[in-house]
């Protein structure tokens, strides 16, 4: 995007960043051999981005920012160059989010929504933050993907997932202890302050979406002279940020349920599964009572009430996937009923992954303990879900259970506050299950200098894919750098039947 002021010289551009980390023990010259590295720019080997003509590189950072000179990893960033080299305005960064999602594509996909100039006039970064996908990943060898379990029905329940987490926090300090609490936030804004330093240039762009937002939001925070524009879609609340994050979750994807159960009910003579929203809940809830007294068999896999949440709270996310949710539910209220059912599509896919991982997910874990603290008394979460269960009785044990943060070490840095007048677009859905709508608002409050665009009448997680209004208004912003006058009103595109 365009620069504001000319490309200082390299040495200026060292100390600058330096002086931004906020890192008292590392001086300039400890970290000169990692802001003015030369890096080897490479086919990265993996179909879409090779397709795309883009490159990758391996960019060396520290560990530990506080200790340059001791252990060092490798961040891997790919890069598609403008295709109009005479319209060029800088590199555009962009992350998925997760935490602990690869993002190596990612701005190509984005670009993708957005078309107009973005392509043309911008080299288009990927990465994969510090942990992740191609950047010294970081598993912990869990039997599970993910440490995000619902509590259960009872005290059994809870016992039996406080048991759980235990045992992933624990095998995760077996494996990590001396590497993870370095994987944070905090420590990949770092990360991102190099890379913006090996490109060679003054100021990044940047694109997040979900958690990617709280990344973009902390490095504005300790880079704010390395910023230019910034588009947050799906934000997150720093305030917030992480377990109130998650109990956020809970009034939005219930209400989002009875979304999706009255679009089931005038559907019943498919997926036969009661003729009003409320039949709808009751043969919901009943498949999740039944799995508490005895996992429900779907060929290799058991379903239990634990996991039957997970598989809801991702269902009813996007209403353009409400069927594909009813055929699962299908699939599980028929092996519920004793018919020999082996899992099918999405719901096979979805029960390997989360009960035969090949890789485990532990990075979002570390991410999330590592950058804030999360309360250890297990009496906390148990109070909160049973203060849940009445207005959330699906999806309040879930995102009120303990996680592997109730046994994680203490993070090594404070969470970061965010205060400042960054020029954002925030891009916010209504209707979004995984980052509320107060989410949003909250990020707007303490990024004075944003604009809020608000997307109602959708449950959908993601803007920029659901609205040409909102992408427009991006568009608009990426090409002359002024945000709207005021905040904006963005309604969705029609569905797909």
């Amino acid at each position: 995007m365009f620069r504001r002021g000319a490309v200082v010289a390299a040495a200026m551009v060292v100390a600058g960043s330096v002086a931004g980390c906020g890192i008292s023990s590392a001086e300039p010259d400890e970290m000169d051999r990692f802001y003015r590295q030369q890096v080897q720019w490479t086919k990265c080997g993996e179909e879409k981005l090779d397709a795309a003509g883009a490159q990758c590189a391996e960019v060396t950072v520290p560990l530990n920012y506080s200790a340059p000179r001791d252990r060092a990893i490798t961040v891997t960033i790919s890069r598609s160059r403008a295709k109009d080299p005479a319209q060029r305005r800088g590199v555009l960064l962009a992350n998925p989010g997760g935490p602990g999602a690869s993002g190596l594509a990612f701005a190509l996909r984005v670009a993708e929504y957005l078309g107009g100039g973005v392509p043309d006039n911008y080299d288009l970064i990927g990465f994969d933050p510090r942990g992740v996908g191609r950047s010294t990943p970081l598993h912990c060898g869990w039997p599970v993907s993910t440490d995000m379990r619902s509590a259960g029905l009872d005290q059994v329940g809870f016992d039996k997932t406080l048991a759980l987490e235990a045992e992933l926090s624990a095998r995760c300090v077996a494996t990590n202890g001396a590497t993870q609490p370095y994987i944070t936030t905090r420590n990949t804004a770092r990360d991102l302050d190099v890379i913006r330093a090996v490109l060679g240039e003054e100021r990044i762009n940047y694109i997040g979406g979900s958690y990617g937002t709280y990344l973009g939001a902390v490095y504005t925070q300790m880079f704010p002279e390395r910023v230019d524009r910034l588009v947050y879609d799906s934000a997150v609340d720093p305030d917030r940020y992480h377990v109130p994050m998650v109990q956020d979750m809970g009034a939005p994807s219930e209400a989002a349920f009875d979304v999706w159960a009255a679009w089931a009910a005038a559907k019943d003579a498919e997926y036969h599964f009661g003729t009003t929203a409320p039949a709808v809940r009751a043969t919901v809830t009943g498949l999740i009572e039944q799995a508490a007294r005895q996992p429900i068999r779907l060929g290799e896999y058991d379903l239990d009430a634990h996991l039957l949440p997970m598989i809801l709270f991702e269902g009813v996310a996007a209403a353009r996937e409400y069927q594909d949710l009813a055929v699962n539910l299908r699939q599980i209220a028929d092996a519920a009923a004793g018919i020999p059912v082996r899992a099918q599509g999405s719901l096979e896919d979805y029960l390997k992954q989360a009960l035969r991982p090949q890789e485990d997910e532990a990075a979002q874990t570390m991410i999330l303990c590592g950058d804030a603290p999360a309360p250890r008394d297990p009496t906390w979460y148990w109070r909160n879900i049973e203060a849940s269960r009445a207005a959330q009785p699906i999806f309040g044990p879930l995102v009120n259970a303990p996680n592997g943060c109730t046994f994680w070490q203490p993070p090594l840095e404070p969470p970061t506050v965010v205060r400042n007048a960054a020029p954002a677009l925030i891009l916010q859905a209504m209707g979004d299950t995984h980052t509320a709508y107060q989410q949003g608002v909250g990020l707007h409050r303490v990024l004075t200098g944003s604009r809020l665009v608000t997307m109602p009448d959708r449950v959908a997680h993601g803007v920029i894919p659901q609205s040409e209004c909102a992408r427009q208004i991006v568009n608009a912003y990426l090409r002359s750098g002024v945000l709207p006058a005021a905040d904006v009103t963005c309604q969705p595109d029609p569905l797909a039947e």
